[in-house]
């Protein structure tokens, strides 16, 4: 997990009260209030309608049970079994919403993104009116840890940083620590470097500045950052590159195209680590993607490369030759003795 801004307990938005189903049960052992409360739930299951109120107790208590020993889905299985949608009982928005982000918070701590994206898309529909901060905050740092996890890296960087730059330090009850907020920053810079390279990430990494150097960077640099990563930031992609392999590669050839007008494919995949042929491959990629400026010709086997110097010069240029056209044609106008328009 990364981080936790608000603390679990507030995700839940109800307090429980099992004692009213199952009285004494704190007096026994976790695994027979389970054995009980499983039971209960399959002898209401024919006639749950008419015990919604108690079958939510249940299951809010057999989830409490299954987090506490960090089965983290099987809690969220048995909260995401409660009907929120019931039209024998008034639920109110705020209760939704709350089981909503606490289901998908449940199901991140098993780095299950499929699910947790499922019921923060619910929330999604609720959280636009919600005036409750603690969850309005809960639902984007889940939304982030999704983004995350489905490598959508700079759309995640871009969430974290949000809420890195939260300024209340106290809302509701809740307390928010700098740990936590510094937590979100390193995890939004984290998302950035091992995000795609182009303008966007250069524009995000400009506005995280602590880390926009834009140099070449080695490989002790790389395996020190990698030992921070997680593992799905680690995974290994179709090609046989790492996430961090790939994302390090598009940095370091980036930063090449800023260093030198042309390259041979052969010094380019020694400057990356990579065999030449690769090399081509991955820069062909991200010019035809335009994020890196440049040509490649196969013939010498060489990739040349453009920067904004080079088209903000060729603009001026047109626009001076457009200007001294202008000129001409006035001046001939005027040797004609035609009136010249102001």
């Amino acid at each position: 997990m990364y981080f936790s801004v608000i603390g679990r307990r507030a995700a839940c938005g109800v307090e429980t009260a099992s004692a009213d189903v199952c009285p004494g049960a704190g007096e026994v052992g976790a695994e027979f209030q389970k054995e009980i409360a499983h039971y209960t739930l399959n002898q209401i299951q024919p006639r749950v309608v008419s015990f919604e109120e108690q079958v939510l107790i249940i299951r809010e208590k057999l989830a409490e049970l299954y987090e506490s020993e960090q089965q983290w889905s099987k809690a969220a299985q048995m909260l995401s079994g409660i009907d929120l949608d019931s039209g024998m009982r008034v639920i109110d928005d705020t209760f939704r919403l709350s089981k909503c982000v606490q289901i998908a918070r449940l199901y991140l701590e098993d780095d299950d993104a499929v699910n947790a994206e499922a019921f923060i898309n619910k929330a999604s529909f609720l959280v636009s009116n919600s005036q409750h901060e603690v969850l309005n905050l809960q639902y984007k740092v889940c939304y982030a840890r999704i983004l995350d996890l489905k490598r959508k890296f700079l759309e995640a960087a871009l969430r974290y940083y949000d809420i890195s730059q939260i300024e209340k330090r106290q809302i509701g009850d809740e307390e928010i620590d700098e740990e936590a907020l510094e937590q979100a920053l390193a995890a939004a810079v984290t998302c950035t470097i091992l995000a795609a390279a182009g303008p966007r990430r250069s524009r995000v990494l400009a506005t995280l500045y602590k880390v926009y150097l834009e140099r070449i960077l080695r490989k002790p640099e790389i395996d020190a950052f990698a030992e921070e990563l997680k593992p799905h930031q680690k995974a290994l992609l179709p090609d046989n590159f790492t996430v961090l392999d790939r994302a390090m590669i598009e940095h370091n050839l980036l930063s090449a195209s800023k260093l030198y007008t042309n390259i041979s494919f052969g010094e380019l995949g020694t400057l990356l680590g990579i065999a030449p042929q690769k090399a081509e491959k991955i820069a062909s990629k991200m010019i035809c993607e335009d994020r890196m400026r440049g040509s490649i010709d196969q013939v010498e086997a060489v990739i040349h490369f453009e920067d904004d110097t080079e088209e903000m010069q060729q603009w001026d240029q047109q626009i001076f030759g457009l200007c001294q056209a202008l000129n001409e044609i006035l001046d001939g106008m005027a040797k004609k003795g035609l009136p010249i328009p102001v």
